[in-house]
């Protein structure tokens, strides 16, 4: 058993190790924080406890969900396999969405949990919580979009689903180093100055060292945002005479209300972004291209903020790059009406 431990351990994924125990009826697993978890042998339910796991349960193995972290809105609905869209919201433990009961989780029998890896967040607090109904937790980092191949084949190997965990991986893999060897040639000085507007008002954004807006980065976007960020959460307050000191070429908006409107206020036409007319909403169905959740979504949305900022060394095909996008990760076939909605 040792032995076989130790030879994982020297593959590509690292400590990212499955440790079968001696008993038929249960394995010993290794997360991927070094916790040695009981786990039942063969795991058919379940429940990811925050909206990042609830993406990679998508994407990998939906048909093991027992439920939601958050409710679909009507406009949402198409994009969500069928199974996906009559799902309970049972919510999660850490992120967006409803807090969960523990009473209800367990009564959906889950035979697993998997939980959200990250420095900002209290990981004792959460094994207590699961700890509290005896369900076994596996912690899963998936913070930057670095840490998702890893993950993928980790959750595809504990699943028993390695050849879908290394599709998809490979699929995060590909673009995001064809991105990469294009951006890299080119000098901070000359990458477009990219302002990531959130909230209503667009007065909230976030680091340019934060995940939040890592796709920004690795698209080859400059953020003016430029500092360290205080917590997980993100979204801080800036004013409106700091975006316009930060003179940004190109905005992107989380809130496409915001997105439609802001060059109807005279304050932000002040703005070199907005008086361009480059102020783009960021695509959210059926999870966020950016952020909020973090997710391989980030795959997708690097490579169409990558097109925006240089369309002719890195082009995005809006229907192609899409529709290949959902059918091979998410499972859903898309129209090019459906396509043509998420860029509204």
């Amino acid at each position: 058993m040792t032995r076989m431990i130790d030879a994982w351990r020297r593959l590509s994924w690292g400590a990212l190790s499955l440790a079968l125990a001696a008993s038929a009826q249960a394995a010993e697993v290794v997360d991927m924080v070094g916790r040695r978890v009981q786990a039942p042998d063969h795991i058919e339910r379940v429940f990811g406890a925050a909206p990042p796991l609830n993406v990679l349960l998508h994407s990998l193995a939906p048909d093991k969900m027992i439920g939601l972290s958050f409710p679909i809105p009507a406009e949402g609905q198409r994009y969500f396999p069928p199974r996906l869209r009559g799902l309970p919201v049972v919510g999660g433990i850490f992120g967006m969405g409803q807090q969960m009961n523990p009473e209800a989780v367990l009564a959906m029998q889950p035979d697993i949990a998997l939980a959200w890896k990250s420095p900002f967040i209290d990981q004792a607090r959460i094994e207590a919580a699961f700890a509290k109904i005896g369900l076994p937790v596996v912690f899963i980092q998936l913070d930057t979009l670095a840490d998702w191949p890893a993950a993928l084949r980790y959750t595809g190997r504990l699943l028993g689903q390695p050849a879908r965990g290394e599709t998809l991986a490979r699929l995060v893999e590909a673009p995001l180093a064809k991105v990469a060897q294009v951006t890299a040639r080119i000098p901070l000085e000359q990458r477009p100055r990219v302002y990531y507007a959130e909230g209503p008002d667009g007065l909230a954004t976030d680091c340019h060292q934060s995940f939040h807006t890592e796709a920004i980065e690795l698209a080859g976007g400059y953020n003016v945002y430029r500092c360290q960020p205080k917590d997980h959460t993100g979204m801080e307050k800036v004013s409106l005479e700091q975006v316009l000191a930060f003179a940004p070429d190109i905005i992107i908006a989380q809130d496409a209300q915001f997105a439609r409107v802001v060059a109807q206020d005279p304050r932000w036409r002040q703005v070199k972004a907005v008086r361009a007319g480059r102020v783009y909403s960021v695509p959210r169905w059926p999870h966020n291209w950016i952020d909020r959740p973090p997710s391989l979504m980030r795959v997708l949305g690097v490579q169409w903020l990558a097109g925006l900022f240089y369309p002719k060394q890195l082009p995005f095909d809006r229907l192609a790059h899409t529709r290949a996008f959902y059918q091979q990760v998410l499972g859903v076939s898309l129209t090019e009406q459906d396509i043509d909605r998420l860029f509204q």
